[in-house]
């Protein structure tokens, strides 16, 4: 028997990836940039055995059905060709993320399991070559590979296209992000059907293209420049635009509820009382606030009038994917 275990938090994206130049290979559009937080993260171990006779995929101790099973099947085989391995898998992964529901669990999920696959196999990937292969199973978790500030890479091809670390000089030590949890239940459209129906026919998306490439050279000169206003202001526009496009699809639809708009309010009025922080959403309700760490507790406090205690979680800037030492047997 094979094993290996791995640890992959999740990233949210400042500036947003949102659709694919490539469905199979998950190439997308554009470029896209994220901060790797502590607060969320998903811890995968995958067993390779000549005795199993098919893969089996355990979430949180519950065994997945088998339409969920195929697309982790679909990852294992790209695994199972890269190592030459032709042994099934049994996959038990554990989600301190609420799956589906906006909060990039695909991202730490694929990205732990990329990792428990590259130590059962002993693929030795190098952290490119990792993030190229987590691209694989969930676009975004290429870029959980790395900690702190990370860029994808859109490329235009397999080898191309992958996450690089965003050097910051350690300036995002002073930042944090209050998430306002709307809702933890699995979406009506998830982000990939989301994503393709707004590729296809929404109006707005061409443009939409166009100016996420100016919000990321934005967002990456201020983070050069260590200016959290600018990078604020980009990256709120950004997740604006990108929500935009979704009701201008054919049929439309969004992922906003009423209390998402209330929390946007309340973000909105903090900056006009003096307190920096600045509202995005990616393919859910939920709503994250991009804040200094000095302000934290003061973001809370106004979110608590309208949101219970356990709706509104703070994290911090987090590390890149983390290796589990197991046994392995054959």
């Amino acid at each position: 028997m094979l094993n290996g275990k791995a640890r992959a938090y999740t990233n949210i994206a400042l500036i947003k990836y949102w659709g694919k130049e490539d469905p199979e290979l998950i190439l997308p559009k554009n470029n896209s940039l994220s901060l790797t937080l502590d607060g969320f993260f998903t811890e995968t171990e995958v067993l390779f055995s000549k005795n199993f006779t098919q893969d089996v995929f355990y979430l949180d101790g519950m065994e997945q059905s088998r339409n969920a099973t195929k697309k982790v099947s679909t990852f294992l085989d790209l695994v199972r060709k890269r190592a030459n391995c032709p042994f099934f898998a049994v996959i038990h992964s554990h989600n301190h993320v609420p799956t589906a529901a906006g909060l990039a669990s695909s991202a730490s999920g694929l990205a732990a399991l990329a990792g428990a696959c590259n130590q059962a196999l002993a693929l030795n990937l190098s952290p490119k070559e990792l993030s190229q292969l987590a691209r694989r199973g969930s676009g975004s978790a290429c870029r959980s590979i790395f900690g702190g500030f990370v860029e994808w890479e859109r490329g235009h091809s397999d080898a191309t296209s992958y996450a690089v670390p965003i050097d910051a000089q350690g300036w995002e030590k002073e930042l944090a992000m209050v998430f306002v949890l709307i809702n933890d239940q699995p979406k009506d459209i998830s982000s990939r059907e989301g994503m393709q129906r707004t590729v296809e026919t929404s109006a707005f998306y061409p443009q939409w293209v166009e100016e996420a490439q100016t919000d990321l050279q934005l967002a990456k000169a201020a983070i050069q420049a260590h200016d959290f206003q600018k990078l604020g202001i980009a990256m709120e526009a950004n997740g604006l635009k990108m929500h935009a496009t979704t009701l201008a699809a054919t049929p439309p639809f969004t992922y906003w509820s009423p209390d998402s708009l209330r929390a946007m309010t309340i973000v909105r009025t903090l900056r006009q009382e003096g307190i920096p922080c600045y509202f995005t959403m990616d393919a859910g309700p939920n709503v994250k606030i991009l804040c200094q760490k000095k302000n934290v507790q003061a973001i809370q406090a106004a979110l608590a009038a309208s949101f219970a205690e356990k709706q509104i979680i703070a994290a911090y800037p987090g590390p890149g994917i983390q290796f589990v030492e197991t046994e392995v047997t054959k």
